[in-house]
C-alpha cells in the first residue's frame, strides 16, 4: 500500500486518524476498513493466514519488518496460536 498500516480513517483526508498496529479480519470487516481486495482478504481470514499491511514505497519498510520491528498494521485472527 501507499500508508503505513491500517487506520480509523483515511489518513490523507483526516489528520487525526489512528493506526492500528494490530487488528482482526473481523474487526477490520465491521468497521469496513477498506484493507484490500475483500476476495483476498476474504481467502486470508478463511486459511487463517495473517496480513502485515505497510508501505512498500517505503524504502526500509520491509527490511525493518523482516527484521522483527514494529511496522504496519498486522491482520489476524487475534487468537494465539
Amino acid at each position: 500500500t501507499k500508508v503505513d498500516g491500517i487506520y480509523d480513517s483515511d489518513p490523507k483526508l483526516n489528520k487525526d486518524a489512528v493506526k492500528f498496529e494490530r487488528i482482526t479480519f473481523h474487526d477490520a470487516l465491521v468497521r469496513r476498513l477498506e484493507v484490500m481486495d475483500s476476495t483476498a482478504f476474504s481467502l486470508c481470514m478463511e486459511n487463517k493466514l495473517p496480513i502485515l499491511v505497510l508501505n512498500l514505497w517505503d524504502n526500509s519498510g520491509l527490511r525493518r519488518a523482516l527484521l522483527g520491528e514494529k511496522v504496519g498494521t498486522i491482520v489476524d485472527s487475534g487468537q494465539v496460536p
